[in-house]
């Protein structure tokens, strides 16, 4: 059963739609013209489609076909109860499936946070119905050395949330036990992120289990959403949880093992990077040696934000993807 919409989600967003799509019922946004070049816009963890409210209209009036989903296991798109059904192979699956829908040969993927990482896996493994990648926080990064899951601990120490994730359900509980509290943690200013993904008396970094225990939404100043906007995430994974989200997470050693034999470069796509000066989560220094993997790339930085980049500098955000849509995909 879909929850009770709440206001903003229907003021601000297209009205949604639902396909079936590689074994699953997705939720999607569309906007703008049928025969616009098309680009779909992929959000991370822990947010849904209403995260590019701001992108679908702007883009939609320079004259590109917009689509915006809810991913496997998030919002109005329910996901299975297997953790491996939520591997790489699902994940691109699911937006060539959306493609396949919609009557689409190609479109421009444009990614934040973990859906970069679904986005510039599609010119690896549907190399045929990728035009494009716009990385948006999260850049083109290539295999791991070693098992990931074994490097994070290391690197970052036990506690730190990617680790964590791994447990069973426990992190699923803890996120979910006031989810008003946990959204109200996760969207937060650059600094307050900042400090969170901090290491604590010789423990982990970005140990946010810890940090949202400790967390007290009534004496937080560093909120950026609206409360209208921050009703709308409340409702959408009061509704959905955060299981489908964290077995995103659960499936990084088997994504790497998958992985071994697919191709280590982006060449003949043309790709951009978009670059967040004070993510704390995923640095502007992540991209460096982007240029060593990926052979047609453009890369920009948007100043003055955080992880959450376009949400926190939307104009900033639109310009710099319709200036290159222009340029490379004219509508």
């Amino acid at each position: 059963m879909s929850p009770a919409l709440p206001p903003a989600l229907k003021t601000l967003m297209p009205p949604v739609q639902t396909a079936q799509v590689n074994g699953i019922e997705m939720a999607y946004y569309e906007a703008g013209p049928k025969d616009g070049p098309a680009i779909v816009l992929c959000h991370g963890f822990p947010e849904t489609a209403f995260s590019w409210r701001n992108q679908i209209p702007a883009l939609a009036a320079a004259g590109y076909r917009v689509i915006a989903p809810d991913q496997r296991g998030y919002g109005l798109t329910r996901g299975p109860e297997a953790v491996a059904d939520y591997d790489m192979a699902h994940l691109t699956g699911d937006l060539v499936g959306l493609l396949d829908h919609l009557g689409l040969e190609k479109a421009v993927f444009c990614g934040h946070d973990w859906g970069g990482f679904v986005v510039w896996q599609m010119p690896l493994t549907h190399p045929d119905r990728c035009a494009g990648v716009i990385g948006l926080n999260t850049p083109f990064l290539p295999r791991y050395p070693a098992e990931p899951i074994s490097l994070f601990r290391q690197i970052y120490g036990p506690d730190m949330y990617i680790v964590w994730f791994q447990t069973p359900e426990e992190p699923d509980r803890v996120l979910a036990d006031d989810v008003a509290k946990t959204m109200a943690f996760f969207m937060r200013k650059p600094a307050a992120l900042r400090e969170a993904g901090e290491k604590k008396e010789g423990g982990s970094s970005f140990a946010f289990a810890q940090a949202l225990a400790a967390y007290d939404p009534a004496t937080d100043a560093n909120q950026f959403l609206s409360a209208e906007e921050m009703a709308v995430f409340v409702a959408l994974f009061e509704h959905s949880g955060f299981t489908g989200g964290i077995n995103w997470y659960r499936n990084f050693t088997r994504n790497w093992e998958n992985g071994a034999d697919l191709p280590t470069r982006i060449d003949h796509i043309p790709c951009l990077m978009i670059m967040a000066e004070k993510d704390a989560v995923l640095p502007p220094s992540m991209a460096d040696k982007m240029g060593d993997h990926v052979s047609d790339l453009e890369k920009v930085l948007v100043t003055d934000s955080g992880h959450w980049t376009q949400q926190e500098q939307p104009d900033a955000v639109n310009g710099h993807i319709i200036d290159w849509m222009r340029r490379r995909f004219p509508a």
